[in-house]
């Protein structure tokens, strides 16, 4: 008979391999609080385990009835995150691509031959639209994405397809416009939809004082690799939104930059 050569473990590998599996283990579920922290997953997920808590002590109480009834719902259990939390499932993945992403830039600090260049992108139409439109108290969303998939946002506004120009986006957002509601999805230069309606955050720390605007431009960048300039209609002020956060009351030059340093990153390999 020929020997079978199998791999030997002893108890220090497999100590090793249990401290890595409790280490992963916890960074899940950090990851997983950062995912719902400040949003209506955090109540909806208290709700459920004091469902679950009240659940044992009827076990434990021999209430059979109400066990049945409780024990059914329980039983969706694996099934009822996926269901709730769909918004926070996408976003979870999203958030692996970025890291993906920014697995990418370490890279290129080691290989010189995996280097970031930056294109020259002319950002000037936009940012003389956004200063007319501070100028005089008129509300705007304007969303600039690379790559990310925004096809079931563009749906839901009004196809355009058309060259960015100062000139479009105040006709477009001016007061009287019946397409000033809702955002501007710009991709490669383009005006590729307007009157797109987006996904409004839960995050319970934005302020009181930004309106639906601000919050539908968190929301976006909360699920999807994009960034926002909001302006807004009671100040005028101009901030942009990125990563699920916003700065605010940015200078011409401030916003300038924003747009550039996003929009210029490719990738040379």
């Amino acid at each position: 008979m020929v020997p079978l050569n199998l791999p030997h473990f002893d108890a220090n590998d497999i100590g090793f391999v249990r401290i890595i599996d409790v280490v992963l283990v916890g960074f899940l579920i950090y990851r997983i609080y950062k995912l719902i922290e400040g949003s209506v997953a955090v109540k909806i997920s208290s709700g459920f385990l004091v469902l679950y808590l009240f659940y044992l002590l009827v076990k434990l109480l021999r209430l059979e009835l109400l066990g049945v009834i409780l024990g059914k719902f329980i039983d969706l259990g694996p099934i009822l995150p996926v269901i709730l939390f769909q918004r926070e499932v996408r976003y979870f993945l999203s958030s692996m691509g970025k890291g993906l992403v920014s697995g990418r830039e370490t890279i290129s600090k080691i290989a010189p031959w995996f280097t970031k260049k930056k294109a020259d992108v002319d950002v000037t139409p936009v940012v003389k639209a956004v200063q007319a439109l501070g100028g005089s108290n008129t509300g705007a969303l304007i969303v600039f994405t690379k790559d990310a998939d925004l096809r079931n946002y563009e749906e839901s506004g009004d196809l355009i397809n058309a060259v960015v120009s100062s000139r479009l986006l105040i006709a477009i957002f001016n007061k009287y416009s019946p397409l000033h509601d809702g955002a501007v999805i710009i991709h490669n230069n383009r005006i590729v939809a307007a009157r797109c309606i987006l996904p409004v955050t839960e995050n319970a720390n934005i302020a009181a004082s930004f309106g639906l605007r601000h919050k539908a431009a968190v929301g976006i960048t909360e699920v999807t690799d994009t960034l926002v300039l909001i302006v807004s209609e009671e100040s005028g002020q101009i901030s942009i939104a990125k990563k699920g956060k916003m700065e605010h009351n940015l200078s011409a030059q401030e916003i300038r930059s924003a747009i550039k340093d996003y929009l210029s990153d490719t990738w040379n390999t």
